[in-house]
């Protein structure tokens, strides 16, 4: 995880929802501790991501504009990171197709399929 959230207020284009919800996410982990969800956190940590997204959102609209831009650029916006985000879809998607034609395989610490090695 990231230690520094970016600074959303004066970006152009303007931040996107999914932009304001990673900065929420991240907010969330960092005070909560959570790191992975479960049953027992999954439902107070999203309700608390949701509030602080709508809230993050309204003091974005509420405040006057910023006169110069943020001097970072959030990751989302970043090429590096939407292709790790294109990864992860795709290895996702892989490992749903190998569930539903049911072939058998390996799953890794983060859940996903893990390729079979070959002697």
């Amino acid at each position: 995880m990231c230690r520094n959230i970016t600074t959303l207020r004066g970006l152009e284009p303007a931040a996107t929802s999914e932009e304001i919800e990673a900065a929420a996410r991240q907010y969330v982990r960092k005070v909560t501790g959570v790191q992975q969800l479960s049953d027992q956190t999954r439902e107070a940590f999203e309700r608390a991501v949701a509030e602080v997204a709508a809230i993050t959102a309204r003091v974005l609209d509420e405040l006057p504009e910023r006169r110069t831009p943020p001097a970072t650029v959030p990751p989302l916006r970043r090429a590096e990171v939407q292709e790790r985000i294109r990864a992860r879809m795709a290895a996702r998607e892989e490992h749903e197709r190998l569930h539903e034609q049911g072939i058998a395989h390996a799953h890794g610490d983060d859940g996903l399929a893990v390729p079979h090695e070959h002697a």
